[in-house]
């Protein structure tokens, strides 16, 4: 154990404290809170699905939801399809990633512009919300699933134990779950920056043309870190689906496109912790600006997104970095300055 290099340390260390935390909540809180806060936990893997691509591979996506709404429709379907949530599960992480990767390959291999990159995954956002909301016949049915149009899909099937239809997850088992999904793509995608191909990631979006340069086909890069955050984003939609036994348009809607870019903008870019705290503390204050008639919960969120991009620019969790590095490298000094006074 000695010879850990520092990184499995921290890899280590941030196991441990996750499931501390994981395991210590249902302690604390109450059955209400610990549904709610699985709600939290789901949606802050969506957050982590654009914090990878935007904060690493410097793709700016409007339509994250646009994955998250497709992992959500594929699980729901085809879990009503087969009765077993084994390869429906499978399946909400294959059918978005495939279509990140299908999306993706004609934007980044045809060169569009970051601009363009971002009006293009919104609008495909909007069409999806469109199409699955002109799904309300009776002959809009996948299988013996319908789609129902704006009124969803209720009745979803819980997960279950794989092979094991009959013994499915309750609440609590989906909030162990959820946690353990978002402890588990956390550490994975630390590892994966840490390797050969993160460093390149991360490479091509401090300067893709030098990145290219010295050999590397920066478009190969972005598109399988857009395919990565698809499945991720579906995984969490997934999830989502169980946790409401229900699935609409709605989840495709622009206000959900833009809450994902708001989590990760207020907990900071450059870091997979932002996006977890920034989608916690945005979602608790949001519930509570909901629970009273004073405020215009919309207004109050618009104004604190415009206050962290004109005050804290880098997000929280950078800015909590930069000051305790500053505090850390001040004091020392000082001693420094006290020893010499003193002599």
């Amino acid at each position: 154990m000695s010879g850990m290099p520092g990184g499995t340390w921290g890899l280590l260390g941030a196991a441990i404290v996750g499931l501390a935390i994981l395991f210590a909540i249902p302690l604390l809180a109450d059955p209400v809170l610990i549904i709610e806060l699985t709600s939290y936990v789901i949606l802050a893997i969506l957050a982590l699905s654009l914090g990878v691509i935007w904060g690493y591979g410097g793709i700016l996506c409007f339509g994250q939801s646009a994955f998250f709404g497709l992992g959500a429709y594929a699980y729901a379907i085809a879990a009503i399809n087969m009765g077993d949530s084994t390869v429906p599960l499978v399946l909400s992480i294959v059918v978005p990633a495939l279509f990140a990767a299908f999306l993706g390959y004609f934007l980044f291999y045809a060169r569009i512009t970051d601009v363009y990159f971002g009006v293009i995954t919104l609008t495909v956002t909007l069409i999806l919300y469109k199409l699955m909301g002109s799904t309300s016949g009776a002959e809009y049915t996948i299988g013996s699933a319908p789609i129902g149009g704006y009124n969803g899909i209720p009745a979803i099937p819980p997960l279950n134990l794989p092979g094991s239809p009959d013994t499915i997850l309750s609440l609590d088992g989906l909030y162990y779950a959820s946690g353990l999904t978002l402890l588990a793509v956390y550490l994975g995608l630390r590892l994966m920056l840490k390797s050969r191909f993160g460093q390149v990631l991360v490479a091509v979006r401090e300067n893709e043309r030098r990145a290219e340069l010295l050999g590397y086909d920066a478009r190969f890069y972005k598109l399988a870190a857009f395919t990565l955050g698809g499945g991720i984003a579906g995984l969490s939609g997934c999830l989502f689906a169980n946790w409401g036994m229900f699935i609409s348009p709605d989840v495709f809607n622009l206000a959900q496109s833009a809450q994902v870019i708001i989590w990760v903008i207020v907990g900071g870019t450059g870091t997979l912790l932002g996006p977890i705290v920034g989608c916690f503390l945005v979602q608790w204050l949001s519930t509570q600006l909901g629970t009273q008639q004073y405020l215009n919960a919309n207004l109050v969120l618009g104004t604190i997104l415009i206050g962290f991009v004109l005050l804290v620019p880098k997000g929280i969790v950078p800015m909590i970095a930069a000051l305790s590095q500053r505090a850390f490298v001040r004091r020392p000094a000082m001693a420094a300055m006290r020893e010499r006074s003193v002599s």
